[in-house]
């Protein structure tokens, strides 16, 4: 097994040969930089912030006009660009042409594609029907959809039009819809009245007809793909095929560089979820940048990312439009018909760059995957990890069973910016248990209580200088209070993350977990990442969660909650133990170990860390978690008797 830091891949001539090389060479001596190094160029994005993406515009092709004034304000209110004017579909027009092509593949071994051209000609017949129905620039469209084609051609419709776009998945309960999407307005819903998963078609129909019940804005509903019928109500309902019939012309709004281009949502596990507001020319920007520089993604690029619609990573998987780029939509669960099902995309789709989360890494390295078994992996050049923190066995597993050595990209961002602030580049090695590099434009690093830089021992992640695609507020925060309360609160000026992260000197980082969820045994901090890194490594571990019940005014207990395959717990128990008192320490062993059906998570994968801790430490479990936000609320009733036992 490798140890923290071992090199397990190395970028040929120095990662030179890629567009972030290309881009160096090009745009370096504009900002400064002569060095031919990564780290020069990151000094150089994050000190001269205007001039820099302004670079990353003329490099990736921009279609728009960034206007006289690069950088106005400081945080929490820097403005970007604010003579900018562009159009975030019309971005993507530009570059994804023909051969380009969206590839939809599902449980049942379907991988379709439809060619660039074809899909520009649906978004603009969809483009013309919205307008028909009463949607003008600023109004607000809504997906109730899975990861299918029909909801991306829904987004560069609703973009291109410089209307708002808006989208959850249907696996969401209504509570979390209506949550959601009460706040927005919508005019017009996109949504379906069934979808599959895990091999069963599952009716929504009672719960869409809730949904749009508790939203009187909408006056349509669009249907997607079941012709089965949907509910009935005020609202005009037409089906998505009737919608984009026509010979209407592809057009585009130019609309200001921070016109709402659409609106995520924090998880909402314990309250009205954050309407988080994104731009056009942030998200534009960010994402050409991301994707072209860090990732190599570009014009002759297959793209996938594991997603639903109601992550975040699928609104990045659709940026990569925005580079020319290929991207494969998959619309089901990962583990059917069993975890080989998306290992065997990367050779039906030839895919170049195949994003997963970790915790499904770690599902196939626990379910005894062997991708070299069966996949030939030739066109497959990188495999992104995101999610939740990847441990060195779970680097060890990837170099294991593929065929072929490709980079292993470990990345940390979240929904609020709807990127990664830390990830890798063409030009940087992978190395176990690391992720490699802060990303360009990114000044991030680690604060201790004092709100002082640290280097070399964990501390807050926090981000000192303003990025594009921070959100340009949430909706209906008109005085952007709860926007400044959510990230700049304890550190006036400087944006709290809220994850623990050690920096090294070289530009590595490790991430911890979420700091309101730390451990702290006696005095020791200790993030529940590094906890799951051990626990999870053992034989018979499925899936973990751990919480202390700490206070400032006490010590408390810290319970481990167990998901095993194994029928001896007593003896499982007694390696997690010894496992954690050599590997951590004395203080980090649990003092009470329970062993459960599964571990309560958001729709997007999330461990309830905090709330399952609040319920322990005496909350109602109504208090902490709402059922509709909780991907698999049966399980929340096992963890509220424990509580209460």
């Amino acid at each position: 097994m490798s140890s923290m830091g071992d090199v397990l891949w190395q970028p040929a001539d120095g990662g030179l040969d890629s567009p972030l090389g290309e881009f160096l060479a090009r745009e370096g001596p504009s900002l400064g930089v002569r060095s031919g190094t990564y780290r020069d160029l990151y000094q150089a994005s994050i000190t001269a912030i205007g001039p820099f993406w302004r670079s990353v515009a003329r490099y990736t092709q921009l279609a728009g006009d960034l206007g006289e004034r690069d950088l106005v304000g400081a945080l929490p209110d820097a403005t970007f660009f604010p003579d900018g004017v562009l159009n975030y579909a019309q971005e993507a027009h530009l570059r994804f042409r023909d051969p380009a092509r969206i590839i939809v593949a599902d449980e049942d071994g379907r991988c379709e594609s439809i060619i660039a051209s074809e899909f520009w000609h649906t978004v603009a017949q969809l483009a013309a029907f919205l307008r028909s129905s009463g949607v003008q620039q600023g109004d607000r469209v809504a997906g109730y959809l899975p990861n299918v084609y029909e909801a991306v051609v829904g987004l560069f419709a609703t973009a291109s039009i410089g209307a708002v776009w808006s989208c959850t998945s249907p696996d969401f309960g209504v509570g979390a819809v209506v949550d959601r999407f009460r706040q927005i307005e919508p005019k017009v819903v996109l949504a379906v009245n069934e979808y599959r998963y895990g091999g069963r078609p599952i009716d929504r129909r009672e719960a869409l007809g809730s949904i749009l019940g508790a939203l009187p804005t909408v006056g349509t509903l669009i249907t997607v793909g079941s012709p089965i019928d949907p509910p009935q109500g005020a609202w005009k309902t037409i089906s998505f095929a009737e919608a984009t019939q026509g010979r209407h012309d592809l057009g585009f709004t130019p609309v200001p560089f921070n016109h709402p281009l659409w609106v995520l949502y924090s998880s909402g596990t314990t309250g009205i979820p954050k309407a988080i507001v994104h731009s056009h020319g942030g998200i534009v920007l960010e994402h050409k940048k991301v994707l072209e520089l860090q990732h190599g993604i570009t014009s002759g690029s297959t793209f996938f990312w594991y997603s639903s619609t109601g992550w975040m990573m699928w609104n990045f998987l659709v940026g990569g439009l925005l580079v020319g780029a290929s991207i494969v939509l998959y619309d089901g669960s990962p583990g059917f018909p069993n975890l080989e099902r998306l290992w065997r995309l990367i050779d039906e789709a030839d895919i170049s760059f195949f994003g997963v989360s970790a915790p499904f890494l770690r599902s196939s390295q626990v379910g005894r995957v062997d991708p070299r078994s069966f996949m030939v992996g030739s066109s497959l050049r990188a495999i992104g990890s995101t999610g939740a923190p990847l441990t060195v066995d779970g680097f060890d597993w990837v170099y294991q069973h593929l065929p072929n050595p490709v980079q292993l990209v470990s990345a940390s961002g979240g929904t609020d910016v709807c990127t990664a602030f830390l990830g890798g580049s063409p030009m940087h090695p992978t190395r176990a248990g690391l992720i490699a590099t802060p990303a360009l434009g990114v000044a991030v690093g680690a604060f201790d209580e004092n709100g002082r830089s640290v280097v070399g021992q964990m501390g807050e992640l926090v981000i000192t200088e303003p990025m594009p695609s921070m959100p340009i507020g949430f909706w209906n925060d008109e005085d952007r209070h709860r926007y400044h309360e959510a990230y700049f609160a304890q550190y006036p000026g400087v944006w709290r993350h809220g994850d623990w992260v050690t920096f090294y000197e070289d530009g590595s980082s490790v991430i911890y977990g979420r700091s309101d969820s730390t451990l702290n045994r006696g005095g020791v901090r200790m993030g529940t990442a590094e906890f799951y890194r051990v626990v999870e490594a053992i034989d018979g571990v499925v899936d973990s969660l751990v919480i202390d019940t700490s206070a400032l005014d006490r010590t408390g207990e810290l319970v481990l909650f167990v998901v095993t395959d194994q029928a001896d717990h007593e003896a499982l128990t007694s390696r997690i133990r010894a496992a954690l008192r050599e590997e951590l320490s004395p203080r980090h062993v649990p003092d009470q170990v329970f062993y459960v059906s599964g571990v309560p998570k958001t729709l997007n994968g999330k461990k309830l860390e905090v709330p399952i801790r609040r319920l322990f430490l005496g909350s109602s479990l109504a208090e902490v978690a709402s059922r509709d936000s909780v991907a698999n609320p049966d399980v929340l009733a096992e963890y509220e008797a424990l509580a209460r036992s």
